[in-house]
């Protein structure tokens, strides 16, 4: 993308074109928003000018949130020392994306700088921490849910929001509208015996929408939402994984973690009754469609981790359940268990769908059920092209406000 950077001195003011990435991040001292252009080696706050909730939102969602809930604009003469580096504002002139609206200023005109908060997520309560253990102690993914099919555990889920759970399209490709009240969804638990599931209520499924792409043949698009009929009450043991920001893209031999009920061993015999947890490390996209791996069958919509040698696997059972990775303090949701060959087999590590990927689709399928959809039985693609034309309409009025 090309930005427009503004110098200014004392007699002169000119313009740079320049073709780099966009940044952002929120400052944990005093929330204040900050954007990175490209390799300019500073992090520089954005002037109140020309703000509004709406570019608020988009920019929480460029950082895997959910949503915006809160902005306001902040004295600079109340955060501390002058900024003498600079800051970023808004175009005059809004272009048609996020990414190419910002230009560099010596002040801002308000004195005014944005301070955003966004829906909070991808944090967990102070645990103790396991030793040597492969179970998992309650709280400590808390975004793990357990889907029950016909009052049988079936697959996991990962908490996005109070009334929405993300999993894989195979696990309810099979089960539509017509079985949507078979479903029931178990948060806030790490164990599934009888007794403990006597005492726990679990949450009713209004809807279940899976991915019109999905392919059961190659498992690519393996992704799928369910909307809960009621919210769920956050809590230390029941709180919303963060969404990967978008082009999130990891380097082979990052470590992140899976946890499920699925099966421990591969002849699909022992399932264990409390929750799992392992560290695995992500392989690249190239190592595993290698000859010796899945030879191609690895496309674009997917990743790979586990261990060449075998040894950790997600399971039968597991699938829907979360690959999380730690950023900056929050744990994001990057993967969906989605397939494999066997289990912990060796040059066979497991397969996620990668959910950097379907960000826009999750955040479109929310949106479009907050403004048309009442009932389970409306089919969404219906309608779905209807709501992206309001949504492009919506958007070019934003950007140029």
């Amino acid at each position: 993308s090309s930005y427009q950077v503004m110098v200014h001195t004392s007699e002169v003011i000119f313009s740079l074109k320049l073709s780099f990435t966009v940044f952002y991040r929120i400052s944990p001292e005093n929330s204040l928003l900050e954007i990175q252009l490209g390799k300019l080696p500073t992090w520089l706050p954005v002037c109140y000018e020309r703000w509004n909730s709406s570019l608020g939102t988009l920019v929480c969602r460029q950082l895997g949130y959910l949503r915006l809930t809160k902005h306001k604009g902040v004295n600079l003469t109340d955060i501390g020392p002058n900024h003498t580096d600079g800051f970023i504002q808004i175009t005059s002139e809004h272009r048609s994306s996020l990414e190419n609206m910002w230009q560099f200023r010596g002040s801002c005109i308000t004195g005014k700088v944005i301070a955003l908060q966004c829906f909070e997520c991808g944090t967990r309560a102070k645990l103790p921490r396991i030793i040597g253990g492969v179970e998992a102690t309650l709280g400590r993914w808390p975004w793990q849910v357990s889907l029950y099919y016909s009052n049988r555990h079936t697959c996991g889920g990962s908490i996005i929001t109070s009334q929405w759970v993300v999993t894989a399209a195979h696990c309810v490709h099979n089960y539509r509208l017509p079985q949507v009240s078979s479903w029931v969804v178990y948060a806030g638990i790490v164990t599934r015996s009888s007794a403990k599931m006597a005492q726990q209520t679990g949450y009713a499924v209004e809807k279940i929408i899976y991915n019109k792409n999905y392919n059961h043949r190659s498992h690519d698009s393996d992704i799928a939402l369910m909307k809960l009929r009621t919210p769920l009450n956050f809590s230390d043991t029941i709180r919303p994984v963060c969404l990967p920001q978008y082009d999130y893209d990891l380097p082979g031999g990052t470590q992140c973690w899976i946890s499920g009920w699925g099966y421990t061993q591969p002849d699909g015999v022992h399932s264990p009754d409390t929750l799992k947890e392992a560290p695995v490390p992500i392989i690249s996209t190239k190592k595993c469609n290698s000859s010796c791996m899945y030879n191609g069958e690895i496309t674009t919509r997917m990743l790979c981790a586990g261990y060449t040698e075998g040894k950790v696997d997600a399971c039968q059972g597991d699938s829907g359940g979360p690959l999380v990775c730690q950023d900056e303090n929050v744990w994001r949701l990057v993967g969906v268990v989605s397939w494999g060959t066997g289990c912990a087999e060796p040059n066979h590590p497991g397969v996620y769908t990668k959910v950097a990927e379907f960000l826009g689709w999750i955040y479109d399928m929310i949106e479009v059920n907050r403004l048309f959809f009442r009932n389970s039985v409306v089919e969404i693609n219906q309608i779905f092209l209807q709501y992206r034309y309001i949504k492009i309409l919506l958007t070019m009025q934003v950007m140029h406000q």
